[in-house]
């Protein structure tokens, strides 16, 4: 089943089933799904709550994106500072359409800012505890490596906020592949001495924080640890992959994602 954007309005959702936004879904887009909220938020719908606890005692949960497959490889991501939204659960249905199982979790307790709240954003992310995210991290790529629903390489993707947690997490526990999207990579070789397999990174020439002398270190420390990185730059400014925001990018978008994928699937299978 095929819509046209502009078919998303708010009297035609209201006669639209869930299964046929999931199928428009998959017709659509990524972008299209991401950019019109009604839609995103009853793909966001589709998925599963999974929780677990932390070896410390800690309860923590996550969305999970099962592919059709009955097993497949797996994906962990990981959100911007907004919080686990639509719109990074949206992005695990579209992996999962495409045929990975993709794992979204939430490092900020069941909370989130909308876009309009960058404040509110900013104050969740402060209260992150480094300690406690990285437990939860760590749980959660175990919880994957030993789901019956997982068969074969288990990689990491995040943006901005998550972008860094996304390398974090593959140094904890080495995993088969790592996304970054404009995250923060200021690491020592030592540190990255315990990835095990490469990783490929998006950056934004006019970021102002993620910018190219974090990047060109990350670059040489990479080098000096013996490992595989790709690296691509793209015109654009932070955040120029998430369709929501006033700094996306259209064009820039596409190709990352693309590379992401071709990535993934040369690593993962």
């Amino acid at each position: 089943m095929m819509f046209k954007r502009n078919e998303f309005d708010a009297g035609t959702m209201s006669h639209v089933s869930r299964r046929e936004l999931l199928a428009a879904g998959a017709a659509l887009s990524l972008a299209q799904v991401l950019s019109e909220p009604g839609l995103a938020a009853e793909v966001a719908a589709g998925l599963e709550t999974i929780a677990i606890r932390t070896p410390s005692g800690r309860e923590v949960s996550a969305a999970w994106a099962a592919p059709a497959a009955a097993s497949a490889p797996a994906l962990m991501l990981v959100h911007e500072f907004w919080g686990l939204n639509d719109q990074i659960k949206a992005v695990a249905a579209e992996f999962a359409r495409l045929g990975y199982g993709a794992l979204a979790v939430d490092l900020y307790g069941g909370k989130a800012a909308s876009n309009s709240e960058p404040d509110t954003a900013r104050a969740l992310m402060a209260a992150v505890k480094a300690e406690e995210a990285s437990e939860t991290l760590a749980a959660w790529i175990d919880w994957l490596r030993a789901s019956p629903r997982v068969k074969g390489g288990v990689a990491t993707c995040g943006w901005c906020f998550g972008g860094g947690w996304s390398l974090a997490a593959s140094i904890l526990r080495p995993v088969e592949a790592t996304v970054v999207y404009y995250g923060n990579v200021s690491r020592t070789a030592d540190d990255l001495r315990r990835l095990k397999g490469p990783v490929l990174g998006h950056f934004a020439t006019r970021d102002g924080w993620i910018n190219h002398p974090m990047v060109e270190g990350f670059e040489k420390a990479m080098k000096e640890a013996g490992k595989r990185l790709e690296v691509y730059w793209y015109e654009a400014d932070h955040a120029f992959a998430n369709p929501t925001t006033a700094r996306y990018d259209e064009a820039n978008a596409k190709l990352a994602w693309s590379r992401t994928l071709e990535f993934l699937k040369r690593e993962l299978g």
